[in-house]
Formats: structure tokens, C-alpha cells, sequence
């Protein structure tokens, strides 16, 4: 388990190294997940370790996010005429990342239903 969060680690400082070296304005975070979407694709599979990291981290994924969105209620002054903006942006990624959930388990599970046999 050590060795996956280290793999997740390594990752986003590889991420918060590309941020500050391009000056990106998208969190380290992200672009290490980025990386590390990219990296299990070309290999093709997670390991053991990773997979264990990852869903202990899964289970505690609303303490991960929480500082964030804490963190908007200190400089809500600066949304002052843009909360139309800020709506429409909640809105249409949260439709977006559902469709794609839904794309998603649909092609996985009908990878799972094309794989043979089942209990």
C-alpha cells in the first residue's frame, strides 16, 4: 500500500512541477491524475499496490475535497457579478462528468458482459 500512495505522490509533484514550470492555472493534482490516467493506459494495467491506495483514498474522497470548497466561502467577495458564469459552469460539468460516467460504466460493462462467464 506504502509503494501506491508513493506512486500517487511522485505523481502530483510531477504535476505541481509541470504547473509552476508552464505556469498553468490547473492544480498539480489534476494534471498529476492527468499523468497518471496516461501512464496506466500505456501500461495497460494498475498494480496491486495502486489499486489499494486508491481505494483507501476513495473512501475518504469527501475529506479530499472539503478544503477546497471551504476555501470558497473565504473570498466569495471576488464572485461578485459572475455567479451566472459560476452556475452555468457548475451545471454543464456536472452534466458532463455524469454523461461520461454513464459513457464510461456502459463501455465497461458491456466489456464485462463480452468477457464469458459470470457467477
Amino acid at each position: 500500500m506504502l509503494r501506491g500512495f508513493l506512486v500517487l505522490v511522485v505523481f502530483f509533484l510531477l504535476g505541481e512541477a509541470l504547473r509552476v514550470m508552464a505556469g498553468l492555472p490547473v492544480s498539480g493534482g489534476v494534471l498529476g491524475m492527468i499523468m497518471v490516467t496516461f501512464t496506466l493506459m500505456l501500461r495497460g494495467k494498475v498494480s496491486d499496490e495502486l489499486a489499494e491506495a486508491s481505494r483507501g483514498l476513495i473512501s475518504v474522497l469527501v475529506l479530499l475535497i472539503t478544503p477546497g470548497v471551504v476555501g470558497v466561502f473565504f473570498i466569495v467577495d471576488q464572485f461578485t457579478g459572475y455567479w451566472t458564469t459560476v452556475v452555468v459552469a457548475l451545471v454543464v460539468g456536472t452534466l458532463l462528468s455524469v454523461f461520461t460516467t454513464l459513457v464510461l460504466m456502459k463501455k465497461a460493462a458491456g466489456t464485462a458482459e463480452d468477457g464469458g462467464d459470470h457467477d
